[in-house]
C-alpha cells in the first residue's frame, strides 16, 4: 500500500542558526531512528493512529522549515507537525530573547555573536526522559550507543514502504516494551536499567505521564 506524501512548509521567525540546530540533532542521531545529512533531518515517526517518517530541510530563500511526512492515517499529521515545531523551536520569538537577553552585560556579546540561536526540543516526552537516564554521568556518545543498543534490541522493526527511506528501520521503543523487557544485556549500570523499567511502568500505568500539560 502507497503512505500518502504531504509536504508543508513551516515558518519561523527569522533569524534562525540551522546549524547549530542540526549539528546538536546530529551528535545524537540514533540509529535507524534517525539520519542526519548536509542540510537534512529525517526520522521515524509513531503514533497511536499509525507509523511514518518525516524529513525536515531549511525553506530555501523563505523564513522556514520545509517538511516532508509520510504518514500512514491523514489524522496523524497536526500531532506530528506540533512535534516538528517543539524539535525545531519555530515559535520562539527571537527578536524579544535577543532583546532581553542582550541588557546583561555578559550575554549582550554572546547574543550578537550567535543570532537565531534556538533550543532543541524534545520528539516525544516518553523517548526524551528514556535518553535522559541514559546519558545520566556519560558522554554524549557514549549515551547514543546505550541508544542505539536499546533501539536495536527493543526498538519496533519499520519497512522502507513505511519510511521511504531503507535506513530508517526503527521505531522508539514503546512503554509497554521497556516496562517488560530484561535491561540488563544493554550493560549501563543496574540501578540506571531499573530506572527506566520504572519509567517505563509509570508511562503504562498513566497514559498521560509525558503530554505537555498547561504547566508545570
Amino acid at each position: 500500500s502507497t503512505v500518502p506524501v504531504v509536504t508543508l512548509f513551516i515558518p519561523y521567525r527569522p533569524p534562525y542558526d540551522w546549524g547549530s540546530m542540526i549539528s546538536h540533532l546530529e551528535a545524537r542521531a540514533l540509529t535507524g531512528l534517525e539520519l542526519v545529512e548536509p542540510g537534512r533531518y529525517l526520522r521515524t515517526v509513531t503514533h497511536a493512529l499509525g507509523l511514518g517518517s518525516v524529513e525536515i530541510t531549511p525553506a530555501r530563500g523563505l523564513d522556514g522549515l520545509r517538511a516532508t511526512l509520510r504518514v500512514s492515517d491523514v489524522r496523524m499529521l497536526p500531532p506530528v507537525i506540533a512535534r516538528i515545531r517543539r524539535v525545531f523551536d519555530v515559535g520562539a520569538d527571537v527578536d524579544a530573547i535577543h532583546a532581553h537577553l542582550s541588557r546583561d552585560a555578559l550575554l549582550a556579546p554572546l547574543v550578537a555573536a550567535r543570532p537565531g540561536l534556538r533550543a532543541p526540543g524534545g520528539w516525544d516526552g516518553f523517548e526524551l526522559a528514556v535518553r535522559a537516564i541514559l546519558g545520566q554521568q556519560v558522554t554524549v556518545a557514549a549515551a547514543r550507543g546505550l541508544g542505539n543498543r536499546l533501539l536495536a534490541t527493543f526498538g519496533e522493526p519499520l519497512g522502507p514502504e513505511s519510511t521511504g527511506d531503507a535506513r530508517l528501520q526503527r521505531a522508539f521503543p514503546l512503554p509497554q516494551a521497556l516496562a517488560a523487557a530484561d535491561l540488563s544485556c544493554l550493560g549501563m549500570p543496574a540501578s540506571r536499567a531499573r530506572t527506566i523499567s520504572a519509567l517505563a511502568a509509570e508511562a503504562v500505568a498513566d497514559p498521560t505521564l509525558f503530554q505537555p500539560g498547561p504547566s508545570l
